[in-house]
């Protein structure tokens, strides 16, 4: 058993939890997950780590509360267990040193790239990171990522926080030449953000739902952008043996747990990954309608 050591709540539907887990802390580097099952007969769910403590034996998982096993996981507080964290899985992200990284992160997806931003900037590179949700409860994990970027942009999509707009839109200003080029001559003293302005952008990581990872790859592709983009959200099983995450990658079949979960962008076949996305919509339904008609017999 795993205990959960803290439980903090983000948003009203998104939790933050640190467990103690020491052999996975040890081995585990940025871009790989884990798979979690509450319970011996439990569903398993790949999460991917947020954080991870070695000399503490600690990891920190992100979830977003929304299907049955997810919305279990999120009643749970300090000092309950879970059943099984196995880890890490996948391949580690593949570190690129730029003159300008940026990082994008969609709601949770932003527990992906966290990671990515302080050895990105340990290997020299200088790193925005690009976060954004529909309000700006939605918008995670912006302090911490401050602490280890060189400059942050929250984006909302209703305007209530930062950048009004999404991350696409913001990402667009960036790697916009002329924009560059007039905010770069603003004296950096004056403008906190002149040093993105004078850098072009020449990679970006992405993370977050399909649409916006789609998003960012069709808005990069042009400008020939490096872009690679975390496929966390078909996973199944996470070991391969499932087939529920099989995706096509320049013409080639690919499983995102095994071979991924990261890949370049512009070779992903982004319409069949939104149909796989689907397959198990009805049997998921299923199983949080059977929730909630249980929890309704219980009170």
């Amino acid at each position: 058993m795993f205990r959960i050591l803290d439980a903090r709540q983000l948003a009203s539907d998104v939790k933050c939890f640190r467990i103690d887990a020491p052999l996975v802390a040890r081995h585990r580097q940025p871009g790989q997950f884990v798979i979690i099952r509450l319970s011996e007969t439990g569903e398993r769910i790949p999460l991917t780590m947020a954080n991870a403590d070695r000399a503490a034996g600690t990891i920190e998982l992100i979830v977003k509360a929304i299907g049955k096993t997810t919305r279990e996981l999120c009643k749970k507080n300090a000092g309950d267990t879970i059943s099984d964290v196995m880890g890490p899985l996948g391949n580690p992200t593949e570190i690129i040193k730029a003159a300008h990284a940026v990082l994008v992160g969609g709601g949770v997806g932003t527990a992906v790239i966290y990671p990515l931003a302080q050895t990105l900037r340990d290997g020299g590179s200088f790193v925005s990171a690009i976060t954004g949700g529909r309000t700006r409860e939605l918008v995670v994990l912006e302090a911490e990522l401050r602490n280890v970027c060189d400059v942050v942009y929250a984006c909302t999509d209703d305007g209530s926080y930062g950048f009004r707009g999404t991350v696409a839109d913001k990402l667009r200003e960036l790697i916009d030449p002329a924009r560059r080029r007039r905010e770069s001559s603003i004296a950096p003293e004056r403008h906190a953000n002149a040093g993105a302005a004078c850098r072009p952008v020449e990679v970006v990581y992405c993370a977050g739902p399909v649409p916006m990872m789609k998003a960012i790859a069709e808005l990069t592709r042009p400008a020939g952008i490096k872009t690679i983009v975390s496929l966390n959200p078909i996973m199944v099983d996470g070991t391969g043996m499932c087939g529920g995450c099989r995706v096509t990658i320049d013409g080639q079949a690919k499983f995102a747990c095994v071979d991924g979960p990261e890949f370049d962008g512009h070779a992903v076949n982004f319409a069949e990954l939104a149909d796989r996305l689907t397959a198990y919509r009805v049997q998921e339904k299923l199983a949080l309608d059977r929730m909630e008609h249980e929890c309704d017999m219980a009170t």
